[in-house]
């Protein structure tokens, strides 16, 4: 079996945990492929054996990593699809930061979960993506997110027009900070906090969602992920910022979006015992009531 690392290079995850997890996999000789900037920072936090090697980019894990662990929060996670791609490559992320929804393993459940991957005691969840075509290549070949994309207006005081169509069928023109457009992953992150619904991840939808919209009376729209959105910017600032997920590039006004379903998924790793609703209501404190 072969392991791969990624990690932040941060004090959170120089823990004792972290030390032992490669103290673990090498009395089980399993080979470990570490990031390499990630492998840097370790090396001076703690010994690291001989089983250890590492890698730079995504093309040295296809077809030679059974398993990706990610270290760290969500965001690190998030920086890990990059690295996996289309590979198929099953990510488990472990939570050395704060919320932790999709790293939903914690730092004390480290050695539980690697006996489970070796035990084969887990599911395969299948998680969509977005894909974005747009005029420039910005993003290069990372034009895909597990969350969201999202397009708003560089400046704070500076209002934007989004003008929306569904497979070329016109929606709305949306007066507004943005407009974010996310899949079941992604409902739980920006769009929620945006007033958005809560997913569940095989759902097989995308959500449009304004930002501080102008018009009280738009609200967010569910549709099929087997739809075509095309979004056209306008507004009075030349330039808008385009993110997707982590990821974030200046496009020129007048430009134009088109975002549809990804033609790869992810798999993430969910252990035994782990589902998304008991997730929702330990980390989002689900239907708690102080006087239940």
């Amino acid at each position: 079996m072969v392991i791969a690392i990624y990690g932040r290079p941060n004090k959170d995850n120089a823990l004792p945990q972290v030390q032992e997890l490669f103290s673990k996999l090498e009395k089980l000789n399993i080979e470990v492929l570490v990031q390499n900037v990630f492998y840097s920072f370790i090396k001076e936090q703690f010994s690291l054996g001989a089983n250890v090697k590492t890698f730079s980019k995504h093309k040295e894990l296809k077809d030679t990593a059974h398993f990706l662990l990610s270290i760290g929060g969500d965001g690190t996670l998030l920086e890990t699809i990059a690295l996996v791609r289309d590979s198929g490559i099953p990510i488990l992320g472990i939570n050395t930061g704060r919320l932790g929804f999709l790293a939903n393993v914690s730092k004390d459940e480290i050695d539980q979960a690697l006996s489970s991957l070796i035990d084969n005691k887990y599911t395969i969840d299948r998680r969509s993506l977005l894909h974005l075509d747009m005029e420039t290549s910005s993003f290069g070949d990372l034009n895909f997110a597990l969350n969201e994309m999202t397009v708003h207006a560089r400046e704070s005081s500076v209002m934007m027009t989004i003008h929306t169509y569904i497979n070329d069928e016109y929606l709305n023109s949306y007066w507004s900070d943005g407009l974010i457009i996310a899949t079941p992953t992604g409902s739980t992150a920006y769009s929620l906090s945006c007033g958005g619904p809560i997913m569940i991840p095989d759902s097989r939808n995308f959500i449009i969602t304004p930002i501080a919209p102008h018009n009280l009376n738009v609200r967010p729209l569910i549709i099929s992920d087997n739809d075509v959105v095309t979004l056209k910017l306008e507004g009075r600032s030349k330039s808008f910022m385009v993110s997707l997920d982590s990821r974030s590039a200046i496009v020129e006004s007048a430009t134009q979006l088109t975002i549809r379903k990804e033609n790869f998924q992810i798999n993430l790793v969910r252990l035994d015992g782990q589902n998304f609703i008991h997730t929702l209501r330990n980390k989002l404190l689900w239907g708690i009531d102080k006087r239940n």
